[in-house]
């Protein structure tokens, strides 16, 4: 059986701001659509636990209970855009036993328990399509897995993360404290009431671990990533990396080296004029350095109604078309949902934070006498630590008074363990009067 010109059926679980953005869309387009999958899709059921008004849901049945949507066998592709990692894991893996094709946007459920749903849908011959994941309405996934499937691919950076973006962005171009500006992205509906999934890098650790699996062939390893989040930055240090010629950004970053792959989120100095620099406000975008391709970036909107939902949309247009070219019952064909072959995907090891390579930007508060700088510069010497640049700044009106100083030191590449005991001894130094003030800085160049 082939579906030629028969209308595709399409449940969609969850109708917040992606998954109404999905059924307007649809409705929306509709022709032009059916104009490129051949036939019409069509939402014919929806799931969705409170009143929805501003969805028009008109001619389409309306559950409270999700999963009646799974169930019906007049769905043919499930459109899973409700969140979480607990009833989305439920539903999503019933679908795939039912024989239905999924279409999520849930980055968590994905990079927590894509290995056994991935592995799910191959065993059942499915789909499961998930370019909103990551990126919103930027098309990464479909990037990694297909324009550059010639390439190795040796690094992924992203700025993946619109809240914190924005936050930052706004911390540098005005000169404000942290949580003044999250406050505001609060208002803005920006930041979520707890906003401690964007501003500490989980929701960035969820995206990484995707674009890591697609980049480089491994399995999805969520809790091997290091995540570090944007809270303790200040405006004088924004203002002093923009001095030293750099921007921070709360990059996420997967890198190929010898002795295995670093998955890491963080807030990372980058050169000022790198194009990843100039994202600003809730803009993604993620960096691909490739062999032989060199560097690729891909820029646009990571979040909102528009962007992801035509991501969500752009997956069943995908899923559409290889159903109408695959008799039913023949099993999934085509792409690979993590780029490699299930079978090829490999045990790389993932790098321990400590055991990662880069360079570093260090804040000092000292006393401002003749000979602490030497001791410092003392320390890094006897841990191979050299220096690239130092800033030493006045001190405020209040620290110059009790006869305080800031000295600021970009350093070269070095093995963050090292880095790690040298801070420990510098921080034990009675001149030094707080913590030392440590962000990564990467030059992302090819």
């Amino acid at each position: 059986m082939q579906y030629g010109q028969q209308p595709i059926r399409v449940g969609i679980v969850g109708l917040g701001t992606v998954g109404g953005g999905a059924l307007r869309l649809l409705k929306d387009n509709a022709s032009e659509i059916a104009r490129r999958t051949g036939c019409p899709i069509v939402v014919s059921h929806v799931g969705v636990r409170r009143d929805r008004p501003e969805c028009d849901t008109s001619g389409i049945r309306v559950s409270r209970d999700v999963f009646a949507v799974v169930r019906d066998p007049d769905v043919d592709i499930l459109v899973e855009v409700m969140g979480g990692t607990t009833t989305a894991r439920e539903v999503v893996t019933q679908a795939l036993e039912q024989g239905k094709h999924v279409v999520t946007a849930n980055k968590a459920l994905l990079a927590e328990h894509g290995n056994e749903i991935f592995a799910l849908a191959e065993a059942k011959g499915r789909f499961v399509a998930f370019e909103a994941a990551v990126a919103g309405g930027v098309p990464i996934i479909k990037v990694l897995r297909e324009g550059l499937a010639a390439n190795r691919i040796n690094a992924v950076a992203g700025i993946i993360n619109g809240t914190g973006n924005f936050i930052l962005s706004e911390m540098r171009q005005k000169g404000r404290d942290f949580y003044e500006v999250l406050k505001e992205a609060q208002a803005m509906g920006y930041a979520e009431a707890d906003p401690a999934f964007d501003v500490e890098g989980i929701d960035a650790a969820h995206k990484l671990t995707i674009l890591a699996s697609l980049a480089f062939g491994i399995p999805l390893q969520f809790k091997k990533v290091y995540a570090e989040g944007i809270t303790r930055l200040t405006a004088a240090d924004v203002a002093y990396a923009a001095e030293l010629g750099y921007q921070i950004k709360h990059l996420g970053l997967a890198r190929r080296t010898e002795l295995g792959i670093e998955l890491r989120v963080h807030p990372t100095l980058i050169p000022a004029e790198r194009l990843i620099s100039n994202v600003h406000g809730v803009k993604n975008a993620v960096l691909v350095l490739a062999d032989p391709v060199g560097p690729t970036l891909y820029y646009g909107s990571g979040a909102g109604a528009g962007p992801t939902a035509s991501a969500v949309v752009a997956d069943l247009v995908d899923v559409a078309r290889a159903m109408r070219n695959q008799p039913v019952g023949a099993g999934r064909a085509g792409v690979p949902h993590l780029a490699f072959q299930p079978d090829a995907l490999d045990n790389t090891p993932i790098l321990n934070i400590d055991q990662v390579h880069t360079a570093y930007y260090l804040r000092l508060l000292a006393n401002d006498r003749p000979g602490v700088l030497a001791d410092v510069t003392g320390i890094l010497s006897r841990y191979s630590i050299s220096i690239e640049a130092i800033l030493q700044k006045p001190a405020h009106a209040a620290d110059h008074a009790a006869g305080k100083a800031p000295i600021i030191l970009l350093t070269k590449v070095v093995c963050e363990a090292a880095m790690n005991a040298a801070i420990g001894e510098i921080e034990a130094l009675t001149d030094i009067l707080d913590h030392v003030v440590r962000i990564r800085l990467e030059t992302l160049d090819a």
